[in-house]
């Protein structure tokens, strides 16, 4: 499975962008150096969501990030999975926390990402990643020889 920013979304921020590019023709000195860093923001960020498309992806071997710097697996036997509500001046975030450290003296990785990095609920995202983590199977049987056991 794949997730990524919706594309309707980085159509808006594109468009945005480019409008306020033109808008800063008509402008003053000051307000073209505002309305055009404002520009180049949503710009690159339209870039940034266009370029790192799935922005996650889960596979066999692990989740699949990706980043500018490059795709990092997340192997499934160290991953942890989990969901950070925050309240911050009145406004509630809901983060995916994504983390390979196994205790307090390993780095790990951690990678959040939120609604908009993904394009869905992250709490969503959540409980398809635990659906899909493959499951430890049956231990097979050792192999037995003749009827004494001896190979």
């Amino acid at each position: 499975m794949e997730w990524s920013p919706r594309t309707g979304g980085t159509a808006v921020l594109a468009a945005v962008g480019v409008a306020l590019g033109l808008a800063t023709v008509f402008l003053d000195p000051l307000g073209r150096v505002l309305v055009g860093a404002a520009a180049v923001l949503l710009l690159a960020l339209a870039l940034r969501d266009r370029l790192l498309r799935p922005r996650l992806a889960a596979g066999p071997q692990g989740v699949a990030v990706h980043r500018l710097t490059g795709t990092a697996v997340l192997p499934w036997t160290r991953l942890q999975v989990r969901v950070r509500d925050t309240r911050r001046w009145g406004l509630r975030s809901r983060l995916l926390e994504l983390d390979t450290a196994t205790g307090p003296d390993d780095d790990g990785e951690l990678v959040l990402l939120g609604r908009r990095d993904l394009g869905a609920d992250p709490g969503d995202v959540a409980r398809a990643l635990r659906a899909l983590r493959p499951r430890p199977g049956p231990r097979p049987e050792p192999a037995r020889g003749g009827e004494d056991g001896v190979l």
